[in-house]
């Protein structure tokens, strides 16, 4: 693998970029020519939690701070990707199109509202990025060493890197969008951030039937994700049809496992709800977690419950 260093102005970096609200991220830099967010990355997370941390960056700036190295890799067409810093690219991106504001002498500022000033310091601040040719599983190498820091990035985003392609992206574009008027059905059963991955985590865990790495590798070059969209939509449609109320403690059982033991088997739903609420609330249960499963499987297995004598 070979490195080259090189010294890129804000202005050139962030040419011709552009913000994608569904996908959660920015695309390109360099007028076209730098891909900030490819397949194997994680959504944009510096926006989250007040976008202090997407402030924070251009806070940097405006004081002139390092921002640190930037890792670009070179495609065998000549594109260059983003290997590490494309939270702070695309937090300089997002600022300089004006989707945020800073406090600049006591009031908030846009970018274009700056003092000219202020915008030609952004605009003229370098940024150092290595590059680097290698293979395929080099670039990725490298990828998971040099995101060991800051942000962890976790198991799926980590699979998702792994495993890019046209199946991944298209998984993405399904399950990995916060913008999605979905989420809010999906939370009642899932634990987890569409952000960071972990609805598509959950997605994946319940048709693969927990081998998520041997699917994403077989699928890995399918350009739709049929299977993996019904079998999710056919879950929550069976949760949603055999329990007439929500409960908090739904959220995070492992429904994909219930769903394959149970979805054969006929049930009356005013006779399920009946039965999920008595127990629910009754006090000598101490698991209510489990009251789901116990009336499934027809009200037997009683250490479920875990009784309070």
């Amino acid at each position: 693998m070979e490195v080259e260093l090189k010294k890129y102005t804000i202005k050139e970096l962030c040419e011709g970029f552009t913000f994608s609200q569904i996908d959660g991220k920015g695309l390109y830099g360099l007028a076209g020519k730098l891909t900030i967010q490819p397949e194997y990355q994680r959504n944009y997370l510096y926006s989250e939690k007040n976008g202090a941390k997407e402030v924070a960056v251009i806070d940097s700036l405006l004081k002139e701070y390092p921002l640190g190295l930037l890792y670009f890799n070179r495609r065998a067409d000549g594109q260059l990707e983003v290997l590490d810093g494309q939270q702070r690219i695309t937090s300089i991106g997002r600022y300089l199109i004006g989707k945020f504001s800073v406090m600049f002498n006591g009031k908030p500022y846009k970018f274009k509202p700056l003092p000219v000033d202020k915008r030609q310091l952004i605009e003229n601040t370098e940024l150092i990025a290595y590059i680097c040719d290698g293979s395929e599983s080099e670039i990725k190498e490298w990828f998971k060493i040099i995101n060991m820091g800051g942000v962890q990035i976790n198991a799926q985003e980590t699979r998702n890197a792994i495993y890019s392609g046209p199946f991944v992206t298209a998984a993405r574009k399904e399950f990995s969008n916060k913008e999605d008027s979905r989420l809010q059905k999906w939370g009642c059963y899932i634990h987890g951030s569409a952000n960071r991955q972990e609805i598509l985590e959950t997605a994946l865990k319940w048709v693969s039937r927990n081998n998520i790495e041997e699917y994403m590798q077989e699928h890995r070059m399918d350009d739709n994700i049929n299977e993996l969209r019904m079998y999710f939509n056919d879950v929550i449609s069976w949760i949603e049809q055999t329990f007439d109320d929500v409960y908090p403690k739904m959220c995070g059982l492992d429904w994909g496992e219930l769903y394959e033991r149970f979805h054969n088997n006929p049930y009356d739903h005013v006779d399920v709800s009946h039965k999920v609420a008595e127990l629910y609330n009754d006090d000598r249960v101490k698991d209510t977690k489990n009251v789901f499963e116990y009336v499934l499987g027809g009200c037997k297995d009683t250490k479920l419950l875990n009784v309070r004598v």
